[in-house]
């Protein structure tokens, strides 16, 4: 009962992962692509019109600073986290780690 399951199971996902194909295959007109960009005609902040320029002209420079500010807001949340865990009486620079 348990391998009939089994195959059930397996032909349904396969099935699943058959069907969105033979609906775009299924014909209709042909589309453009799609161009998505950032509207930058009403930002009035410098710094939000470069990043958001950024990714309308330079995606890689985008993805520097992405992973670059991410780093940083990162780091500024753990060092936060640490300083009020550090004031409610949590000190955990000086635990001991026990590694099984």
């Amino acid at each position: 009962m348990r391998k009939l399951a089994k195959k059930v199971a397996v032909m349904a996902a396969g099935f699943l992962g058959v069907v969105p194909s033979l609906a775009w295959a299924a014909g209709g007109e042909k589309v453009a692509q799609l161009v998505v960009v950032a509207d930058t005609r009403v930002l009035n902040n410098a710094f939000v019109k470069y990043i958001a320029d950024l990714y309308n002209t330079n995606t890689l420079l985008f993805a520097v600073w992405a992973v670059v500010l991410t780093a940083l807001y990162g780091t500024f949340l753990g060092f936060l986290m640490d300083f009020l865990m550090a004031r409610t009486g949590l000190d955990l620079k000086s635990r001991k780690i026990v590694e099984h």
